[in-house]
Parts: C-alpha cells; sequence; structure tokens
C-alpha cells in the first residue's frame, strides 16, 4: 500500500489536496516511438509521450520546432511504433538526439545531433508495407501511418498532427489466436509517468464494452 494510501482515508486525501504547478502533464502516457521520412529519404527515429487514439485515428503531439514536426509537415507518412516496457533503455538512448541540422538554439545545452537513429538506439528498421518510412522491428506493436492534418496547437509551442492508421503490425505473442484482437493481458505498453518510466500492473479488470474479457 502506499505511503499516500496508508497515511489518510479518500476523504481526507480530498480535503488535504495541494495546488501544485508542475513543469510537465505527462499523468502516464504511452511511449511512442515514431519513424517519418528525412529530405534525403533516410529515415528519422524520434520518441514522444503525447498520443492518443480515437477510433482509427491516432493524435500525435510534437514539438513545434522540432524534426519530427517539420518531416510531416511535408512528407505525411509515419509509423507509431509502440516498445515494451522492457525496452525503456533503448527509448533513452534516443532522448537526448535530434535529427535537427542545424540544431534549434533551445536544445543546444543538452542535445546533440545524430543522423543514424536507429543505430544509435540499437534497434532495427524493418520496411513498411503501405508507408515509406521503416518499422521498428523490435517494437511489439507497429501502426503504419499517414497524418491528415498538422497544425499547431492552442499556444504555437506545439504541433497536433492527426493520423489515420492503415495498417498494424503485431507480435503473435500478444494476439489472441484466431483473432484480430490484442491480448490485454499479454501487452503492457511502456508508460511515461511524469519523466519516468513504467510498466502496467496486474489487470484490475475491464469495461463492459471489452471484446476480450477475462475468464
Amino acid at each position: 500500500m502506499s505511503t499516500i494510501a496508508s497515511a489518510c482515508s479518500p476523504a481526507e486525501a480530498a480535503a488535504g489536496h495541494l495546488h501544485i504547478t508542475p513543469s510537465i502533464l505527462y499523468f502516464g502516457t504511452p511511449v511512442v516511438l515514431l519513424t517519418t521520412e528525412n529530405d534525403d529519404a533516410s529515415a528519422n527515429l524520434a520518441p514522444m509521450s503525447s498520443a492518443w487514439a480515437l477510433g482509427q485515428v491516432v493524435v500525435l503531439g510534437l514539438g513545434a520546432s522540432g524534426h519530427t514536426a517539420a518531416n510531416l509537415s511535408v512528407r505525411p507518412d509515419l509509423v507509431i511504433n509502440l516498445p515494451a516496457p522492457h525496452q525503456w533503455e533503448a527509448v533513452e538512448r534516443l532522448a537526448p538526439l535530434t535529427g535537427s541540422n542545424p540544431m534549434p538554439p533551445h536544445k543546444e545545452d543538452a542535445f546533440r545531433f545524430e543522423p543514424a537513429k536507429f543505430e544509435a538506439a540499437g534497434l532495427s528498421p524493418e520496411p513498411s508495407h503501405v508507408v515509406r518510412p521503416p518499422r521498428v522491428a523490435e517494437c511489439p506493436i507497429q501502426m503504419e501511418a499517414r497524418a491528415a492534418r498538422v497544425q499547431p496547437d492552442a499556444t504555437g509551442t506545439f504541433v497536433i498532427a492527426e493520423a489515420h492508421v492503415l495498417k498494424v503490425h503485431a507480435d503473435p505473442r500478444i494476439v489472441v489466436p484466431g483473432t484480430q484482437h490484442i491480448a490485454p493481458a499479454e501487452w503492457s505498453p511502456l508508460i511515461y509517468n511524469f519523466r519516468h518510466y513504467f510498466g502496467l500492473g496486474p489487470e484490475l479488470g475491464h469495461t463492459f464494452r471489452s471484446e476480450t474479457p477475462r475468464t
């Protein structure tokens, strides 16, 4: 039991809420590795953690000055690769790298230019079926997609890309045999929780709309 839960009841905890101003709001979001195409037709690979799905559309939040946003503004093909929790170190090897050259001024102190992102991360590209950028071979779920709309967010600091998923590839070990369903008990996304990496805990239950209820 957590320290917070053992120290007070839910009512007491609610009464004692603090007003805080976090520097970031990554309150448990999945990590994604995005592959896009550079000007010279080579591949860029970048980690990000602002992604959510709406039907067959995945909405992505990207830094407006980043190389991925620049690529998508002119070449809309991409692959949305979902790493597993044990792959967090490969993700972190990508974190301080940028494909932008020249480098944006705000990245000069903490980032370095690296065109060979796959090699730097220790990951392998494999050909996609319907888009030009490659998939990340080691990722259990890979979604080939095309950005239908790329536009600034309300602050102008970020870019919001709405990507139509065209084809999904899944490791057979996480698919319910004989179906088109991911097996929730077999798949755990890598979660970015206030700049720390986590996997999922044990299943608590399922919604009434679940097509893969546990027996």
